[in-house]
């Protein structure tokens, strides 16, 4: 019997058949190795992370930039410590003698709190040199010393400008805060364009050119008031207690007749020098009687005798300017008839009396 001989055949795969208008589906994914899917997820979120710095580098670097311009504007505030502010930089526009509304100012303070910060320059020290705001800056120091309570009146909000504006730029800020001010007199805009034109560091040292560089956003007729404001006060300022309360009127007739007649300067001196205890209206009284603006039966323009010796000054007082340098900074010095002021970054309070003493004993006797 014969055997029956098997053969291997290949068949070919039966095919996939699909109803009518149904598309094929799409062939299924390679598939791929853990370790390839975990090194491409890994690459993806790589992606995600750099995308996302990136988003954050750009949103810090436009804050860094606003942060710039902002202090450049002295628009970034700041809590200050009022011991960590001077007034050494700019001379201020407040004439000496009284100030009446700080009383207000410090109650508002005390009520309804700072509704305005001040603005201050940043130093190299760590320091801050005031800009803007002596009035409110000296309302916080009354409230501390008045209370003793540093945690709520020891530190003022600040606007801090970045350090490098020019001498005369921080003149013009501070200028121009004050002529929106109601209660700036001509006679403190007057000794700001003297004081600044006496500042040794400052470029202008005529007070008249002074008004114009300083005062650009007053009209023409206010700088005229003030420069002839200036006549009175350069003459007469150091005699003054009450200038801030003279009226435009009587400013420009003062101006006018010390002018016309230099001799005044001498006679009102004499009166004011040693009247300690005059109101403001006797010095608005005396002031009145120079110019002519009253009369009495013995002639036009006599002066009352206040309680002082009435003893001639000079007409005109020349007054020097310079500046030294010392082991402790630059010294402002102003030497005028009967008055040596020297301005320097110290508190000379803090130093011993005796010490202080001995130091003025040689300078006398250095210049006797």
């Amino acid at each position: 019997m014969k055997k029956r001989r098997t053969f291997d055949i290949d068949l070919p795969e039966e095919e996939q058949t699909f109803p009518a208008g149904k598309d094929q589906p799409p062939s299924p994914a390679p598939r791929r190795s853990p370790m390839a899917a975990a090194i491409s997820e890994n690459a993806e979120a790589l992606r995600d992370r750099r995308a996302l710095e990136d988003r954050i580098r750009a949103e810090n670097d436009a804050l860094a930039a606003e942060h710039v311009r902002m202090k450049r504007l002295g628009l970034i505030v700041d809590m200050v410590a009022l011991e960590a502010i001077d007034c050494w930089k700019l001379v201020r526009d407040r004439a000496k003698g009284d100030d009446l509304e700080l009383a207000e100012l410090v109650a508002s303070i005390r009520d309804i709190g700072l509704s305005n910060p001040i603005r201050v320059e940043a130093r190299e020290d760590g320091r801050f040199e005031l800009v803007q705001g002596f009035r409110r800056l000296a309302a916080y120091r009354a409230l501390l010393a008045e209370t003793g309570d540093a945690e709520r009146w020891g530190r003022i909000p600040a606007g801090i400008l970045p350090r490098g504006e020019d001498l005369e730029g921080l003149y013009r800020r501070m200028v121009d805060e004050n002529l929106v001010r109601k209660d700036i007199s001509f006679a403190e805009m007057a000794m700001l364009a003297l004081n600044y034109a006496r500042d040794p560091q400052t470029a202008e040292s005529d007070a008249d050119r002074a008004v114009a560089e300083l005062f650009k956003s007053a009209g023409y007729q206010k700088r005229s008031y003030i420069r002839q404001f200036i006549r009175v006060m350069d003459r007469l300022g150091d005699d003054l207690r009450f200038a801030p309360h003279i009226p435009r009127a009587l400013g420009l007739k003062l101006a006018a007749a010390i002018e016309e007649r230099p001799e005044l300067v001498a006679q009102i001196s004499a009166v004011l020098r040693d009247w300690e205890n005059r109101s403001v209206a006797d010095e608005l009284e005396v002031l009145r009687k120079a110019a002519g603006q009253e009369a009495d039966a013995e002639g036009q323009g006599a002066l009352p005798v206040g309680t002082g010796a009435a003893k001639a000054r000079p007409a005109a007082r020349a007054k020097t300017t310079f500046q030294v340098a010392s082991p402790l900074g630059a010294a402002k010095c102003t030497a005028a008839n009967g008055r040596l002021e020297i301005k320097l970054d110290r508190d000379f309070s803090a130093l011993d009396r005796r010490k202080l003493e001995a130091a003025l004993i040689r300078l006398l006797g250095d210049i006797a």
